[in-house]
């Protein structure tokens, strides 16, 4: 193709990522396609020409799509064209929307999209290490004044060694996940589970990751270079970054009005809900007194937002110069916690967990394999034994907001309480549904989500021998002045230049999410003690969530099912299912079971679900009935069931007989088999094999016997 123009970036294992411009969607006002191997992604940026003043957030919109054909492979289901984002893509949009946000001014207004297409799939390289660096690069090539590039890299533990944008195969024997996204000076945002290490790890792995993140970033200037400029609208924001004088009038006055009440409204150290009112109550006394209806509406969003920055100022004052929470707390100081366990008596499991304003009631469900989360996308098919949902309903933060389905925010922070917990879940047979639905929310309501989610899985008797704990902490500067604060609030959060959430178990780290929302950088010293302060708030928490459940149950509930699996001969699942599934289905019906069969590696893999023991022990018999396999030396009880001269044909098991031969009956010599056995009798034998000539089974009761003791009587008469 005419025009294109390329970078190369050479990675330290021999590979390389391709980034080009020029070649597609020309109208656009950035587009490159990103290539690794055999993995592409095309990413397309577009800018409104328009500043939306009216805007109290930053407009900005990042959409991620995999093409089912990309990896070979049309849509399962009944619609057979991709629709509505899967979970797996919804996390990946929000990857690239957390590292990119920070990166844009404040006053910047003008509504962007981002659109990131998967195009082709390489099994050997995953595209989500490679979608912020598309991102990154369509928007250099428009020219929009953002503080970057970035680029974010995924970057594994394996065996000891680091690797960079791994394999899925990689991916799953590592022992560290993470997605990290970074400037060229500064971690930006981190995503990803451990485990169990150690925080001087942790740090390891995100020099590592910042290292290899550089090139890209060199590598996106040199693209940028390359193109002519003129052939590019330079999008010049600077009417939209300054105030008119109107504004700054009605800004003055705000801040006249309503910072001297805020700030005495702060100093009470009152309860979010009340300070909240207050607020209200002081923001629209401000409307009412300085403008009629008209002006309202066309000034509204503008005075929401200098009210909101006026708050802003307020709290990071306090916080930087007198060292003063919202909530009283010093900076080290977790808010107050309690929890109950078996709160809900019809649930397999269930715990409700709070800290301060924070709140999560969370129940734990088993199930059987037919109950895993099934996923089939162009990347992976897969079934989870273990998921977790989170619910974060309005009421919880006091609001009335329509529901429509799940919210980004929900997906993200599931699965983060998902990846904390997922490793440290023991082998057993069930499928596990965590579900958290948040009743109070004032900050880290994840971090609650993850104690919750721990208790509750120790209720239900999941032997989980090392609970997980979350803590998510803040960090606020200016100039030279650092204050790191732990259990950060809502306003906390919102307000201040970092929110780090991190869990792990007393051995060590197992999940954490990291948003640095100011450009200022984050140097690895300061890194370091924001991990060393989590680490006394998570052992802190953890010991106070132990004193509400020190160890999991040892049985389980009532009235949770049980489950037992075992395997038989591959060759056995036919005579098991029976013809038209008659034999298992009769099975089922008389024990009150549900049974499934599966073939794994040339074995019949069986699983049994009940919830009466008796009754799960019948059908297990009868299974290993009809696919009885003898074990070499067991001894088993036998019927005799016909005699012949040269022995007795004996069951060991139904439907099951051999040939227990005269010689192995007994140490005594026999004329007639009838000497010692019947028809009838119940007899031990010992399994001692297949007769490789006959290829029949070998068995002995003489084995079983006491040896006849000669006393030697003839042999001493022929001696003398």
């Amino acid at each position: 193709m005419p025009d294109i123009v390329k970078e190369t970036i050479s990675m330290i294992d021999g590979r390389s990522i391709i980034i080009e411009t020029g070649g597609l969607a020309k109208q656009a006002d950035g587009a490159v396609i990103v290539r690794s191997k055999n993995t592409m992604l095309l990413a397309t940026v577009v800018v409104s020409k328009e500043t939306k003043d009216e805007a109290n957030f930053f407009p900005l919109t990042v959409d991620y799509r995999e093409k089912y054909s990309a990896g070979g492979k049309i849509p399962g289901g009944f619609i057979k064209r991709e629709g509505r984002p899967s979970d797996e893509e919804i996390l990946t949009m929000r990857l690239v929307d957390r590292v990119l946000r920070p990166t844009f001014p404040d006053s910047f207004k003008k509504e962007i999209q981002i659109m990131i297409s998967l195009l082709s799939y390489d099994k050997t390289v995953l595209p989500d290490g490679l979608v912020g660096l598309a991102a990154s690069t369509a928007l250099s090539v428009a020219r929009i004044p953002f503080n970057g590039p970035i680029s974010e890299i995924r970057i594994i533990r394996l065996n000891g060694e680091f690797i960079i944008n791994p394999s899925l195969d990689q991916l799953k024997k590592a022992d560290i996940d993470l997605i990290v996204g970074a400037s060229n000076h500064s971690i930006i945002m981190i995503e990803g589970e451990m485990k169990e290490i150690k925080e001087n790890e942790f740090l390891k792995t995100l020099i590592i990751a910042h290292q290899a993140i550089k090139p890209q970033i060199e590598a996106q200037i040199r693209l940028v270079e390359k193109l002519p400029k003129n052939n590019f609208f330079f999008f010049d924001d600077q009417e939209s970054m300054n105030l008119s004088k109107e504004n700054k009038i009605l800004k003055k006055k705000l801040f006249l009005f309503s910072h001297e009440k805020i700030e005495k409204i702060y100093h009470k150290f009152l309860n979010k809900k009340t300070r909240s009112l207050k607020e209200k109550i002081i923001l629209n006394d401000f409307k009412k007194n300085f403008f009629i209806e008209e002006k309202i509406e066309k000034k509204e969003i503008l005075i929401d937002q200098f009210f909101e920055e006026i708050k802003k100022n307020i709290i990071r004052n306090l916080i930087l110069k007198k060292g003063i929470r919202l909530d009283g707390r010093t900076s080290q100081q977790i808010r107050s916690i309690s929890g109950f366990v078996d709160y809900l008596p019809g649930v397999h499991g269930s715990a409700l967990f709070s800290r301060g304003e924070t709140q999560s009631l969370t129940t734990v469900t088993l199930g059987s394999s037919l109950d895993a989360n099934k996923i089939d996308n162009v990347i992976m098919e897969n079934q989870e034994k273990f998921y977790l949902h989170y619910n974060f309903p309005p009421f919880s933060t006091g609001e009335i907001r329509y529901i429509r389905g799940v919210s980004r925010r929900e997906v993200g922070h599931g699965n983060l309480a998902q990846r904390a917990l997922k490793n440290i879940i023991p082998n057993n047979p069930y499928t596990i549904r965590v579900v958290s639905d948040i009743l109070e929310s004032n900050g880290s309501s994840s971090m609650a989500t993850a104690c919750a989610a721990s208790l509750a899985l120790m209720d239900a008797g999941i032997s989980i021998k090392n609970p997980v704990s979350g803590i998510a902490m803040g960090l606020f500067m200016e100039n030279e002045k650092k204050v790191i604060i732990s259990d950060i609030t809502g306003e906390e959060d919102h307000f201040g230049d970092l929110d780090f959430k991190i869990t792990g178990t007393k051995c060590g780290i197992t999940a954490c999410q990291m948003d640095v929302k100011t450009m200022q950088g984050i140097t690895y010293d300061l890194l370091k003690k924001v991990l060393m302060q989590a680490l006394e708030g998570r052992i802190f928490i953890l010991k106070k969530m132990l004193e509400i459940l020190p160890k999991y149950r040892k049985k389980m509930k009532p009235n949770t099912p049980k489950i037992y699996t075992f395997n038989i001969p591959k060759n056995f699942i036919g005579s098991v299912i029976g013809p038209g599934g008659k034999v298992i289905q009769e099975i089922q019906s008389c024990t009150n079971t549900n049974i499934l069969i599966e073939e794994k590696e040339n074995l019949g893999c069986i699983e049994i679900i009940g919830k009466d023991d008796e009754k799960i022990e019948k059908a297990i018999n009868k299974i290993k009935e009809i696919a009885f396999v003898p074990e070499l030396g067991k001894v088993y009880k036998a019927k005799v069931k016909s005699i012949k001269d040269f022995g007795a044909f004996v069951e060991i098991s139904k439907g099951v007989e051999g040939l227990l031969h005269i010689s192995e009956i007994g140490w005594n010599r026999l004329n007639k088999i009838e000497e010692e056995l019947h028809i009838g009798d119940i007899i031990e034998v010992k399994f001692m094999g297949i007769d490789k000539k006959n290829k029949k089974m070998k068995l002995s009761r003489k084995v079983l016997l006491p040896r006849p003791i000669h006393t030697g009587k003839k042999n001493e008469s022929k001696n003398i």
